[in-house]
């Protein structure tokens, strides 16, 4: 009977919190920043031609992108405002760099705690057949709120294979602790050239 009385007591305590683990089921959804899917800001700056867009996000946020100089910045918050006083929105690269259309939202259950977008990065140590600078490929993992949003990790696409699993897998297990401005960011899985582009 005490066995009985113990284990209805465990079972108790679990079911008191189911939460727990329906809270790690951890999700991926998909949102667009493509020009038609995002709202153009104002006009492109006179000056350098600097060009800032809202596009709509997952859970109430919404994903800001400027660019300048050819060069973009992503940051993520409830509205323009927020996302542009996030660390994330001056994590400005070095070489000329832009994101792919796609942000890939990772949720515990309905709420999202980081994204994962596809960067390209200009490496002008080789040319293409243009003459420009090769164009080389990178995932980024950005934590989003509550705390800062900022970059988490980075995956060189060329030299991992399995990049997208391995950005997935950063975004879950670092993100949520992440401390923006006192953490490094990761380089996960193999390093290669466009992971060292990224030093700014």
């Amino acid at each position: 009977m005490k066995y009985l009385a113990f284990a209805t007591a465990v079972m108790t305590l679990a079911c008191a919190n189911p939460g727990q683990a329906a809270s790690e089921t951890i999700s991926s959804s998909y949102t667009s920043t493509a020009l038609k899917a995002c709202r153009m800001i104002g006009k492109p700056n006179e000056e350098d031609g600097s060009t800032t867009r809202v596009c709509p996000g997952k859970s109430g946020l919404v994903v800001l992108i400027n660019e300048g100089d050819l060069r973009e910045v992503v940051s993520v918050g409830r509205n323009r405002a927020a996302a542009a006083k996030e660390p994330a929105a001056q994590a400005w690269f070095g070489p000329f760099s832009s994101t792919g259309d796609t942000v890939e939202w990772r949720a515990a259950g309905s709420k999202p705690f980081a994204i994962i977008q596809r960067w390209q990065i200009a490496d002008n140590s080789e040319q293409d057949k243009r003459g420009g600078p090769v164009s080389r490929a990178m995932l980024a993992v950005t934590r989003l709120p509550p705390g800062d949003v900022c970059h988490v990790a980075y995956v060189d696409v060329a030299a991992n294979p399995n990049a997208n699993e391995l950005a997935r897998q950063a975004a879950d297990e670092f993100a949520r602790d992440f401390r923006c401005g006192a953490d490094q960011v990761k380089t996960i899985g193999q390093s290669g050239p466009t992971t060292s582009l990224t030093k700014r």
